[in-house]
């Protein structure tokens, strides 16, 4: 049971530049260190004594054209776009505006990018402070926001000498019941918490949380395992984004189509979606496995809105998780379905 936390704010580091021993600079500014303490590291700060800048013209569209190649180069994949702002999978696995680049505290002419390898760089400075006779932890924090909810908060980019994630799958609650998805991202709570005494305007990159009965990592895994891998990510793409490659996979139905995810009642849903938007005219009918189309007219034109509908009604499917094959003969469409892969 934690009995209470202290929150120390590191001040008098002063401006950090590439090849700075950040080991040194923290312990002359915090001679207070001590062993078992949590030391909250801004990724800034790290990302320049790493060297992790890059050089953009001050102002104008010159100054806005680096930066979107910049932001390119630092880009796995987009997440979402909105106007000018784009959210984004960094090469780390880090879901973020604009792939973390920062353009505050530090000159107009630079933009600093986030560490190349922040569990590494956690490692590093832990290292360090340990050559020094100091046994801490060693958190690299960053700001982001969180889906679903305004505002920002610090989270853990990095870790070192800590469990990032408290296990309580398992456990037992007071009630009785068996905890079975609790995993608390403490490396991210502690991050949190280090930045009310951090701030972003008051100079003060480094915190110190001082009482947390933490866990230490004897794996190395660092922070690494709070990224979710695209597999469990139920909303890895934004709304837009995900619609159209929903649209992009409607339109390259093979014969015989599987869809992973869970369908719905997809027989009734599926029916009743395209009952509305088919053309005025098209017979459908449905058997327990299959639905049958039929023209509205045999003018070229109906034939042709018939083979759209049949496409409608095999993507309505898909979108339920229901395989289909279609087979077309002189009266109609015949779509077969299947049970959700």
């Amino acid at each position: 049971m934690n009995d209470g936390l202290e929150i120390l704010p590191v001040r008098g580091i002063g401006d950090v530049t590439a090849g700075d021993d950040l080991a040194e600079l923290i312990t002359k500014a915090a001679p207070w260190l001590a062993n078992g303490d949590v030391l909250v590291v801004t990724s800034k700060i790290v990302s320049k004594a790493e060297g992790r800048l890059v050089e953009v013209p001050a102002d104008g569209p010159e100054r806005d054209d680096a930066r979107g190649r910049v932001l390119d180069s630092e880009t796995a994949r987009v997440v979402a776009r909105r106007g000018e702002t784009r959210i984004v999978q960094t090469h780390h696995g880090f879901v973020m505006a604009a792939a973390g680049i920062d353009a505050s505290n530090v000159d107009k002419t630079h933009l600093v990018l986030l560490p190349a390898d922040p569990d590494a760089s956690a490692h590093r400075l832990r290292a360090d402070l340990a050559a020094r006779g100091l046994d801490v932890a060693v958190i690299v924090s960053d700001t982001m926001g969180r889906a679903w909810r305004n505002g920002l908060t610090d989270v853990a980019l990095g870790a070192a000498g800590i469990e990032a994630l408290l296990d309580h799958r398992g456990q037992i609650d007071p009630y009785g019941n068996e905890l079975s998805l609790t995993q608390m991202a403490v490396v991210d709570e502690l991050s949190a918490a280090a930045e009310l005494v951090k701030g972003k305007c008051d100079r003060v990159p480094v915190a110190v949380v001082r009482g947390y009965p933490y866990r230490p990592d004897t794996t190395g895994a660092g922070a690494s395992v709070l990224i979710r891998d695209t597999e469990s990510d139920m909303f890895r793409l934004g709304t837009a984004e995900a619609r159209a490659e929903g649209l992009e996979q409607a339109a390259y139905l093979s014969d015989d189509v599987a869809v992973r995810e869970t369908g719905r009642d997809g027989i009734g849903t599926a029916y009743n979606r395209i009952a509305e938007i088919v053309t005025a005219g098209t017979g459908i009918t449905a058997t327990a496995s299959t639905f049958r189309l039929t023209a509205a007219g045999p003018a070229p034109a109906d034939l042709l809105r018939l083979g759209a509908d049949a496409h409608r009604l095999r993507a309505a499917l898909a979108a339920d998780g229901l395989t289909s094959g279609i087979e077309f003969d002189d009266d109609g469409v015949t779509i077969n379905f299947g049970e959700p892969a």
